[in-house]
């Protein structure tokens, strides 16, 4: 358990705020063998190691869906119209670029592009290697080329519908405009074997956030677990090395099963922070009536 060991005026003088909320997985782990391991216990014998890669795996999976793991970054857009991705990505929760009034206007990915490896070839278009046998490539695919020279405003112009090959299937069968499709905020794709973000030329200058999923191994110091969600990962802990050791008898694994699925549960509910007085807030704009 996370102590506080500081006097006061060595918290609010100092920069480490808000720490007393979290437990580091070092402590997770020393608490754990000292609850769960040794003689008339669950776990008679265990391996600190062992302990310490379940504990790392456990907060890896309780990081996608259950602990506050979003983090977030902002940058200026530069002229190659590329982002490197976060060196703890996962996955994105949404990439936004800040208007002058601070208000984060969502961007939505383009579905249509991507950027494709680019191969050279020959005039009679064989593929061209290089002197150990590898394909060679360009710098540049021209997928790419193309779609960061098109400007954003032509792309939603309606006087080029007819040129649209997405949208001539649907022309004269659909009511008003595809809502996919009605987006002038920009667009972007992620490329995964490059690890960075493509934007679309209308973003070049804006200030872009990202916010993303972290499965909070980056550093030492994002390896601690929320004190709502501690008695979830002790369970977790336990059901994964009772699961994975041979002659553990079938009903022990079902109870610590069980009993880590209540636990992950509450610990969701938990951080899920409800507050009646603001769903009481929220709700109250649902009563008003909607005029067609």
């Amino acid at each position: 358990m996370a102590l506080f060991n500081e006097t006061e005026q060595q918290y609010y003088e100092g920069s480490d705020y808000g720490n007393y909320q979290f437990i580091y997985l070092d402590d997770i782990i020393t608490n754990f063998i000292i609850a769960y391991v040794g003689e008339d216990k669950i776990i008679s014998k265990v391996k600190r190691t062992d302990v310490a890669f379940h504990a790392q795996r456990s907060l890896q999976e309780l990081s996608y869906d259950t602990f506050k793991s979003e983090k977030s970054q902002e940058i200026d857009v530069p002229p190659s119209l590329q982002m490197i991705l976060p060196h703890d990505y996962v996955n994105y929760v949404k990439l936004s670029w800040l208007d002058n009034s601070g208000l984060e206007r969502i961007i939505y990915p383009a579905r249509k592009t991507s950027n494709p490896l680019p191969l050279l070839q020959d005039s009679e278009y064989e593929y061209l290697f290089d002197d150990q046998g590898n394909l060679i490539t360009a710098n540049e695919s021209q997928t790419w080329t193309k779609f960061k020279t098109q400007n954003d405003n032509s792309q939603n112009d309606l006087n080029n519908i007819e040129d649209d090959y997405n949208l001539m299937g649907v022309l004269g069968q659909r009511y008003g405009i595809d809502p996919q499709f009605a987006n002038s905020n920009g667009v972007f794709f992620i490329d995964p074997i490059k690890s960075k973000i493509f934007f679309s030329s209308g973003l070049v200058n804006k200030t872009i956030t990202l916010k993303y999923i972290s499965d909070s191994l980056g550093t030492i110091e994002e390896m601690k677990v929320h004190k709502f969600a501690e008695e979830a990962i002790y369970k977790c802990i336990a059901h994964a090395i009772l699961s994975t050791r041979s002659n553990t008898q079938e009903y022990l694994v079902n109870r610590f099963s069980k009993e880590k699925f209540a636990a992950v549960r509450q610990a969701k509910l938990r951080l899920s922070n409800l507050k009646s007085e603001e769903l009481a807030q929220i709700m109250r704009g649902k009563s008003k009536q909607i005029k067609h």
